[in-house]
């Protein structure tokens, strides 16, 4: 835990860096500005703007990811709370709030049911039914 806040501070204490030379109104050396390139501070600030846009898509696919998780957890204790279901293996999968079924039901009705409680569970933009029918020997 330790190690993961020193580079969490490390990566901080980087993007500070680089946004405070972004800002800088000094004038670039003669070396830098006569090849025609960008001048340092450009390049200083479009790499604090890519660093920017990193973080939050790092921060966007934290959140889908903590959203997935909770909607498979809110169908698997629907599935559970569904008498007629709870003796079935019934596994379930989120990506991107479509939810996938998979394991073994008893009967086609069996299937409806799970899939209805699937996707009418708050989150959940559809269901993929991956259910295959238990057969009795």
């Amino acid at each position: 835990m330790e190690h993961t806040r020193s580079n969490v501070f490390m990566a901080v204490a980087a993007a500070a860096a680089l946004l405070s030379v972004g800002g800088c109104d000094r004038q670039e050396p003669k070396s830098f500005s006569q090849k025609g390139d960008q001048s340092f501070s450009q390049k200083a600030d479009q790499s604090a703007a890519k660093l920017a846009d990193k973080t939050g898509e790092a921060a966007t696919n934290v959140a889908m990811a903590g959203d997935d998780a909770a909607i498979t957890a809110k169908v698997r204790t629907a599935l559970l709370a569904e008498p007629s279901l709870k003796s079935f293996d019934i596994n379930v999968d989120t990506k991107d709030a479509m939810v996938t079924l998979s394991g073994n039901v008893g009967t086609n009705d069996l299937r409806d049911r799970a899939k209805q409680i699937s996707s009418s569970t708050a989150g959940v933009n559809g269901v993929i039914d991956n259910l295959i029918l238990k057969t009795t020997s």
